[in-house]
């Protein structure tokens, strides 16, 4: 199984009868997977924290839940987090915070486990397919013992390689009343109840920490004496690869610490080494705990970890380079016959300013199309868009751009608070009809649910209408001449302004039209066609001329952009 198969498996198992989440890789297969075995209500979530929310109902009632997302995710869901720490659970409730070092799909390299010490709540890190499976039921017991919501933090190659798995049962039937508990001292987080859940947590993290030093999710390898090593997740499968000589502490439950077993474990072994990816939060914890742990070079910090990047810092060698330059590289792209690029084909030519957003058409930032200048956070861009046009009164070469899915995540508010504060600025929705970024999965503007079931589909012309916004234009981005039209009266109009740049993702609907081919004789080789960015569109270098176009037929889907483009009429259906 894939670890995200492992994890779904393992949550089934446990008797898991909910499941929210909002799509986010490396976490996306997890819900899918759950959904398919059985038993199990399964939901995309407008966003992480609407997902965390219906997790803790649910909880009310007894049943068990499991809520899915990537590490800025987390983000978004820390405020109910931090304060389900005081209000505890019911049924079991277990948040699958899946990181991801080296940004392989991610705007930051962010460190999950600092949620746990900071929400107060423990937090469990599977090396393998077979641990995150373990480590996903053992979570849901010491939820439901500790009272308590419990961290599971995968991170992308766990998530995603493949390792054996022994299943060892079947699903575990739970037996529940259905319905909410009554008990306001504990639900209800009004500051005198607080004081005394607060009391309260402060005593079961003294019992989790006792519960560590015998949690059989740690385990000590006896090795050689000379090094030992403390490691956790994928990086102990790295370090094992690297030092295979040594005694390890693995750990699988990384806060609270086992203190006593650390202390043992260090006692034992001449030089102690902590491997870690990303920050060390491993390492200083165990040096608050007063032991001596050997320095590694700061660059093992950066990026993720690998054998020989952990094998060079056990040496003390730089460890910076985590490329392999043996492989071709791939950049990334937009598709061919991506109904993004014709947007950003047309902000390239009015010269905007794009504030930009997480999702495929962040992409529109890359060279040819070099159309996208901004990109913080889900829903960002639209926030950005207004502060420009406040700080400088002169907002109208400022464009935003969103999916259609993030919309609906983080978007409404931002566009919300251009019209109650009087803003001017100019929102493009580039909306292809699901969340293309992660696999293509539902939302609630696309009419269906994770479940399979039909569902009303929000009309986001008529919501943004209902947010005051008056200025509301809908347009099909595989026509330029229509695309610069709408774009243009927006940004000319005076107040907010929205264009909804709809067509579906490419992938999604399958529209592929017969393929275009360029005329050689009447191409002048102006390349017009290759700043679109297609991956369809290359060229041919011939000497003492300019590069000549070509179009791969395979690849092209006869959206037909670069024939809108071609001054010369030089390209034509094949």
């Amino acid at each position: 199984m894939s670890g995200n198969e492992a994890i779904a498996r393992g949550a089934w198992e446990a008797g898991v009868s909910f499941g929210s989440g909002y799509p986010g890789t490396p976490s996306s297969e997890i819900l899918p997977v759950l959904a398919k075995l059985g038993g199990v209500y399964a939901e995309w979530s407008v966003n992480e924290k609407c997902a965390l929310e219906a997790a803790a109902g649910a909880s009310l009632t007894g049943a068990r839940c499991i809520v899915t997302m990537k590490h800025v995710g987390v983000n978004v869901a820390a405020d109910p987090l931090f304060t389900l720490a005081y209000v505890g659970v019911n049924g079991g409730l277990v948040l699958i915070a899946a990181d991801d070092p080296e940004m392989h799909s991610s705007q930051n390299e962010q460190d999950s486990r600092h949620y746990a010490r900071a929400a107060k709540v423990p937090i469990f890190e599977p090396a393998d397919s077979q641990e995150a499976y373990a480590f996903t039921k053992l979570a849901f017991e010491v939820s439901e013992r500790f009272d308590t919501p419990v961290i599971v933090r995968p991170t992308t190659r766990v998530c995603h390689s493949d390792s054996p798995v022994q299943v060892v049962g079947e699903r575990k039937p739970l037996e529940r009343t259905c319905e909410p508990q009554r008990n306001p001292q504990k639900y209800v987080m009004i500051p005198a109840y607080a004081r005394a859940r607060r009391r309260f947590i402060a005593e079961r993290m003294r019992d989790l920490a006792d519960f560590a030093e015998t949690d059989p999710a740690n385990r000590e390898e006896p090795g050689g004496a000379e090094v030992g090593i403390i490691a956790a997740g994928v990086a102990y499968q790295y370090a094992q690869e690297a030092a295979p000589e040594a005694s390890f502490l693995k750990l699988g439950m990384t806060y609270p610490l086992p203190a006593e077993r650390i202390r043992r474990f260090a006692a034992s072994v001449s030089k102690l080494y902590v491997i870690e990816e990303l920050g060390p939060f491993l390492t200083t914890e165990i040096a608050a705990l007063g032991v001596s742990v050997a320095p590694l070079p700061e660059s093992l910090r950066l990026g993720e970890l690998n054998p020989s990047r952990v094998r060079a810092g056990l040496r003390g060698e730089d460890a910076a380079s985590s490329a392999d330059t043996s492989l071709i590289p791939r950049p990334p792209v937009l598709c061919a016959g991506c109904p993004h690029r014709g947007v950003f084909a047309t902000l390239r030519k009015l010269k905007a300013f794009v504030t930009g957003d997480i999702g495929c058409y962040t992409l529109g930032t890359l060279p040819p199309l070099n159309s996208l200048h901004t990109c913080l956070c889900m829903g960002a861009g639209i926030g950005e868009a207004h502060g420009i046009d406040k700080a400088c009164g002169d907002p109208k070469q400022t464009v935003a751009v969103i999916g259609d899915s993030t919309f609906l995540h983080s978007g409404i508010t931002g566009l919300l608070n251009i019209v109650y504060n009087n803003g001017s600025a100019t929102v493009v929705i580039l909306d292809n009809r699901t969340t293309a970024m992660t696999g293509g999965q539902d939302h609630p503007g696309t009419g269906r649910t994770l479940m399979g079931e039909p569902a009303r589909a929000v009309d986001i012309e008529q919501l943004c209408r209902a947010v005051g916004v008056e200025h509301v234009q809908l347009v099909n981005p595989r026509d330029l001449k229509a695309t610069e039209s709408a774009i243009r009266a927006a940004m000319d109009h005076d107040g907010p302004s929205v264009v909804i740049a709809r067509c579906a993702c490419i992938l999604i609907s399958r529209d592929r039209q017969p393929a275009h081919a360029i005329n050689e004789p009447e191409c002048v080789q102006c390349g017009m066609c290759l700043r679109l960015g297609c991956p369809a569109i290359s060229s041919i270098e011939r000497e003492g001329e300019r590069p000549q176009p070509v179009i791969d037929p395979a690849l092209c889907t006869g959206c037909s952009l670069c024939v809108q483009v071609c001054p010369r009429n030089a390209i034509t259906r094949a």
